[in-house]
């Protein structure tokens, strides 16, 4: 039951973040038109910088394909199966370097206690 959960909830993620792509898509589109509109139509701000919807629309292109990258391929690689994966390996390095300290700890705590019982000895028999 837990796993058909889980499963329920990262297939609605992905869809969620497919339908946020595909939003930011249409907006992109719309955004492009107005922009291609306000610098051809209504001369705004040519002055300063001719074509310079371009640049926007180029930069925010860019933004674009990084989002679709991020929705398509990047997902992919790094999705619950990769965390998880990951998170295994961490812990497994982590209880790997907390046995080795434990036993780290056991020596050294063993050789403490031979060096005082043999100290304890060596006063014994300078008391003799």
């Amino acid at each position: 039951m837990n796993e058909q959960h889980e499963l329920y909830e990262n297939a609605r993620k992905r869809v969620k973040q497919k339908k946020r792509l595909y939003i930011h898509f249409i907006i992109f589109i719309v955004g492009s038109i107005y922009l291609i509109f306000l610098n051809k139509y209504l001369k705004i701000d040519e002055s300063l910088f001719t074509n310079w919807f371009i640049w926007v629309i180029l930069l925010w292109l860019f933004f674009l394909i990084l989002h679709a990258i991020n929705v398509f391929i990047t997902h992919r690689f790094m999705s619950n199966d990769w965390e998880r994966k990951q998170t295994e390996k961490l812990v497994l390095k982590q209880e790997i370097k907390i046995a080795k300290l434990e036993k780290e700890i056991t020596k050294e705590a063993k050789l403490n206690a031979e060096s005082e019982q043999s100290a304890s000895e060596f006063k014994k028999k300078e008391n003799f």
